[in-house]
């Protein structure tokens, strides 16, 4: 079969020439990408965001957000959030604006895809744990783009590492698509978080602020239409991703009204303690027996600490659990005698 296709470059130019007539003037083409820190030869199917796309897809740290907390620590029931499940949200709703937008879907895919990439177990416990133990401090976005650069070296393109990094924060990433994924993702926490909390009884629809809902609608599937559309009528031909002032002032006050109800104040916090002890325990386990860190000497310009945070960020929070009860809770005695 692939001595049928006489030349494989023909699909790529294809595509290429696909970005250049179809998408906006506006939107991030991939031949005119800013490049990758070390130059490659270039695929011969794939332009430079779907090769991206796919390096992140194939990464390890991308499989391990499958075991990483959203909001609820280990949660027993299989229909809550996962990391993994809310960064393909995240992906399908960017993928979503993109296209509407005539922008390039496979560079929002690709950032949606690696922004929590650097996530640590337990969610944004684990990332206060360790940015108070860290002297520079940790932040996940940051680690993200670490893990793409450092840990796993996956060469990135600088459009996608930098949609990754200011996928939160004040900084507006340098593309459209960033842009999207920047939105997008507080979109997709804000609903599924509020799906999840339903799903545990912690909250009822009707707990939901009458004015919130009165503009973005009374479910998740109607709050995430509004809002993408919004987002679609604001932003089409313009120089900035943004939604109308009144969506924009909603999905602000929903945001304000969940931390004050679901992630600082709620039983599913009751947890967090545990985390914070484990998360704390491991990083000063591991920073006197340096030497357990598999492949730590990849990192030889970094601190012990450093590494250790590396170590510990990419824990799932079953594999923290595990290492936490390896290290500090005492094994059953069967009754035999070791021979010394």
């Amino acid at each position: 079969m692939i001595g049928m296709i006489k030349n494989f470059s023909e699909i790529k130019e294809q595509q290429i020439e696909f970005e250049e007539k179809f998408l906006c003037f506006n939107a991030a083409k991939s031949n005119a990408t800013r490049g990758r820190k070390r130059e490659e030869i270039p695929c011969k199917i794939r332009t430079e965001f779907q090769r991206d796309r796919d390096r992140i897809l194939h990464s390890k740290a991308f499989r391990r957000l499958k075991h990483k907390t959203q909001v609820f620590i280990s949660p027993l029931g299989d229909h809550y959030r996962t990391r993994l499940t809310h960064t393909l949200e995240v992906s399908q709703i960017s993928r979503t604006i993109a296209r509407a937008l005539r922008l390039n879907e496979d560079l929002a895919e690709a950032i949606a895809l690696g922004h929590d990439l650097g996530h640590t177990p337990f969610g944004h416990t684990g990332e206060e744990v360790l940015n108070s133990l860290l002297e520079e401090g940790f932040r996940h976005n940051e680690q993200s783009v670490r893990v793409a650069e450092v840990i796993e070296d996956l060469n990135l393109t600088t459009e996608t590492l930098d949609g990754i990094l200011n996928h939160t924060g004040q900084v507006k990433p340098i593309t459209l698509e960033g842009q999207i994924v920047k939105i997008s993702d507080r979109i997709a926490y804000l609903n599924h978080d509020i799906d999840d909390a339903i799903r545990a009884n912690i909250l009822n629809e009707t707990d939901l602020p009458e004015k919130i809902i009165k503009i973005l609608g009374n479910t998740t599937n109607e709050r995430i239409t509004t809002m993408v559309l919004d987002m679609v009528e604001n932003s089409r031909a313009k120089e900035e991703i943004s939604m109308s002032k009144e969506c924009s002032e909603a999905l602000i006050e929903l945001r304000t009204w969940m931390f004050s109800n679901i992630y600082a104040n709620s039983p599913a916090k009751s947890e967090e303690h545990k985390a914070q002890l484990i998360v704390t325990a491991l990083f000063n386990y591991y920073c006197s027996n340096f030497e357990l860190i598999e492949d730590a000497s990849k990192n030889k310009d970094s601190s012990i600490k450093r590494v250790v945070a590396d170590y510990i960020a990419g824990m799932t929070d079953r594999f923290a659990i595990q290492k936490y009860v390896e290290n500090f809770i005492p094994s059953s005695w069967n009754g035999e005698i070791r021979q010394l």
